[in-house]
């Protein structure tokens, strides 16, 4: 499976690979198309916002009653395996904050009830009990203690408080994100994983553990981790990206060039506004001027040896369209316009 994802020629048609959906693509591009229409109030936007998140209802995994999404095949990288359609908490809470989006921001309450419903699926998953906390599980397999996806987890179950003042909720999430803080290192990393084979740090894994304390420090709570999402936010910036913009994938070591990490940091540093701007413009003049190809796609990845140049969509696409919509939606301004032909 890494090798054909990683294979800079695609080898899918040769194989038989057959293309299938994505969910994380759709719900990053419903997110997407919900801040453009945020901003421009224009219908298509819209429609096209809801047609992805009713796709998205349609097509959540069917082995659970819950709303929770998974791959459409089998997946497996050195973070671990897991089968077609078994859910993860990554994409499950990605994909609940947009529907939280929808709800707020189109005031629709199945949209409501489907961010509910992943809540649910949330907090029926394990839980790693510790004297410092308890950790989400990454899927309902077996117990896989992963910082983002705790951290994303526990972000969206805060969120949600406010419309259903459910006190497991609250309990879960406070829980978790004490977990994944007293893990935090003292410059402001995080590993990957609780396990010692998951000690890496890398650059968009950072930005969600970030991008999720950020989201509970707004919604009023934790605020005794104020201090370490401003040192998580330091060392973020200071790291992982060049003075040029260029960003690298570990903290220790800049290949490959991989578009995620361009688009989280652009999505990230957004939203902390005008201190970033600064940041944010740097990232994303990069990530244009190298990734960008002359048909107007973006590029997977490069390496010291080459560029794989396959439009992907989960991987690719639907990343720095977001990224490129939440920097429209922070900094737009006369002297200077990002267009996206959606």
């Amino acid at each position: 499976i890494q090798a054909v994802l990683r294979s800079p020629v695609n080898l899918r048609p040769v194989l038989g690979i057959r293309p299938l959906p994505s969910t994380k693509g759709r719900g990053y591009m419903a997110a997407g198309y919900l801040l453009l229409y945020k901003l421009t109030r224009e219908p298509d936007f819209k429609d096209s916002a809801i047609r992805c998140l009713e796709w998205l209802m349609a097509n959540k995994s069917p082995k659970f009653e819950t709303y929770s999404w998974a791959n459409h095949y089998d997946y497996a990288s050195r973070g671990g395996r897991y089968g077609k359609h078994d859910s993860i908490i990554v994409w499950t809470a990605l994909i609940g904050h947009v529907f939280l989006d929808g709800w707020e921001d189109l005031g629709e309450s199945r949209f409501l009830n489907v961010a509910n419903s992943s809540c649910r699926w949330i907090l029926s998953l394990s839980r790693e009990v510790t004297d410092t906390g308890t950790c989400l599980s990454y899927h309902a397999l077996e117990q896989s203690s992963i910082h983002n996806a705790n951290m994303l987890g526990a972000s969206i179950l805060i969120r949600l408080l406010k419309y259903t003042g459910d006190s497991a909720c609250e309990e879960a999430a406070l829980s978790s994100l004490s977990f994944s803080m007293s893990r935090q290192h003292e410059d402001g990393s995080w590993p990957y994983g609780d396990a010692k084979t998951q000690q890496w740090v890398d650059s968009f894994h950072t930005g969600f553990n970030l991008q999720a304390l950020k989201a509970i420090l707004d919604e009023g709570f934790a605020a005794e981790f104020r201090e370490g999402f401003e040192r998580g936010t330091t060392y973020y910036a200071e790291t992982f990206f060049l003075a040029d913009g260029t960003p690298k994938y570990f903290n220790n070591r800049v290949y490959p060039l991989d578009i995620h990490a361009p688009a989280e940091g652009i999505c990230f540093f957004a939203t902390l506004g005008d201190p970033y701007r600064a940041q944010t413009e740097i990232i994303l003049d990069w990530m244009v001027s190298n990734m960008l190809s002359p048909q107007g796609y973006f590029y997977f990845r490069k390496t010291k040896y080459g560029t794989n140049r396959i439009p992907y969509m989960r991987w690719t696409q639907a990343w720095a369209f977001h990224a490129l919509t939440q920097y429209m939606l922070a900094f737009q301004s006369e002297d200077r316009q990002v267009t996206v032909d959606a």
